[in-house]
């Protein structure tokens, strides 16, 4: 298995006194551009289960497979992403803004779609195709950019600051739904010159590549006099063929990836508990953006606080209790709903993606060869991906057929036991 820099195991290596402090100028660039670019999309996010159920009366169905699209049917972009940012040093950032400019046109797409269900899903798809072909590059950056024993800090840096975007979004759509009576139009204009900013950001502040972390220098000894020699003619030597990056092959990788597209495959979608707590609410169309505020709200306080944890008391743990906290949420959607426990959804939500989101990587990025970063994670990334799309589109079958409460419970199981399956087969702290 390949450590990158260090020679410990990638879950939960002890923290140098002095190291990793002070996050990476990288990472906070990556924040900012991350924090502009979320407010953009989770504007669109906000409105979109509204617009498409209420406005447009698609049936759980029909919004179940739109919402695994929008959530992960561009995976193999992802591997594409992955393999462009690896390929001739310095495309990381290069690749990243790609993605981030298609996804800002994709609100002109949504924009022009009207009510046809086929412009809605190219717009969906291209906003996907965006956001696979970044975030491996992304990604890559910051593990490239932060010690190893640091990670879980600066994915926590990042989320919080991508949190605060997700947090700002849906209350911009409120207000431009309010200042404009309920024009969804102008929802996605204004998300396109959000986005816009977003890739200026990135362009401005990010550089063009990252070196890897070393935690030490490198000693030489001190050259000795050689004798002068006459020079003997020799055969250039052939250029060495570039490695092939097969991450699945390591297995302690290989069983990161299977846990989390385990786990992937047991979730049902945030758009879905949203449409659940309005409906158990009887919420105004108005109000149901203003309901991802309170996980965006819990993400933000304690996307930092799980990081540093991670970081020392392993990053394994913490992944699992937030799918735990997962859990607890969907089983709480099943009690009857008031004011009090739709709080308790929405906190427990924002623990699930504390816990997880930037720990998964800082848990899977030290396994990876440099050279091979981004590729690796995408590979992650695309099976996470693709196990929600068959989670949503399993969810909205499920929802249509038996109804609501039936699907929920289901789903409720079988995160329970891809749950005890995950703990199992994802590495503990006596990996070799």
């Amino acid at each position: 298995m390949y450590l990158a820099t260090t020679g410990r195991r990638p879950d939960a290596p002890p923290r140098p006194a002095g190291v990793g402090r002070r996050v990476p100028g990288t990472v906070v660039a990556l924040g900012a551009v991350s924090l502009v670019t979320d407010v953009s999309s989770e504007m669109v996010t906000a409105v979109l289960p509204l617009y498409l159920v209420l406005g447009l009366g698609l049936s759980p169905l029909q919004f179940g497979f739109l919402d695994g699209l929008f959530n992960g049917a561009t995976a193999l972009v992802r591997l594409l992403g992955g393999r462009l940012a690896d390929r001739g040093g310095g495309r990381h950032r290069t690749v990243a803004g790609a993605g981030y400019l298609l996804s800002a046109l994709s609100r002109l797409g949504l924009l022009l779609a009207g009510g046809a269900a086929g412009g809605i899903a190219a717009a969906l798809a291209a906003d996907r195709l965006g956001k696979g072909v970044r975030t491996a590059p992304r990604d890559a950056l910051i593990t490239l950019s932060a010690p190893p024993e640091a990670l879980g800090r600066a994915f926590g840096v990042h989320r919080a600051m991508d949190t605060t975007g997700a947090l700002l979004g849906p209350l911009v759509a409120f207000v431009v739904l309010w200042a404009t009576a309920d024009a969804y139009d102008a929802v996605f204009v204004v998300s396109f010159a959000t986005g816009l900013l977003g890739v200026l950001v990135l362009l401005l502040f990010v550089p063009a590549g990252a070196a890897p972390i070393r935690t030490a220098p490198i000693r030489t000894a001190p050259a000795r006099p050689v004798p002068a020699r006459t020079p003997m003619p020799v055969a250039a030597a052939p250029k060495p063929a570039r490695p092939k990056h097969r991450p699945l092959r390591d297995p302690v990788f290989r069983r990161v990836t299977a846990a989390a597209a385990l786990l992937g495959a047991a979730t049902v979608g945030d758009s879905f508990l949203y449409l659940l707590l309005q409906r158990g609410l009887d919420l105004s169309p108005m109000l149901f953006p203003l309901l991802p505020l309170g996980a965006a709200a819990c993400y933000l306080l304690l996307a930092v606080p799980a990081g540093r944890l991670a970081d020392r008391t392993g990053r394994r743990t913490p992944f699992l209790l937030g799918h735990g906290a997962l859990l607890a949420a969907y089983l709480t959607l099943l009690a009857p709903l008031g004011r009090a426990t739709a709080v308790v959804v929405l906190v427990l939500l924002g623990v699930f993606y504390a816990a997880t989101d930037g720990v998964l990587m800082a848990l899977a990025g030290p396994v990876l060869p440099a050279e091979g970063r981004a590729g690796g994670l995408a590979v992650l990334q695309t099976g996470q991906a693709l196990a929600r799309l068959v989670g949503a589109a399993g969810f909205g079958v499920a929802w249509t057929w038996w109804g609501p409460r039936p699907a929920l419970l289901a789903a409720a199981l079988a995160l329970a036991a891809a749950l005890a399956a995950a703990w199992r087969i994802l590495p503990g702290r006596n990996t070799p």
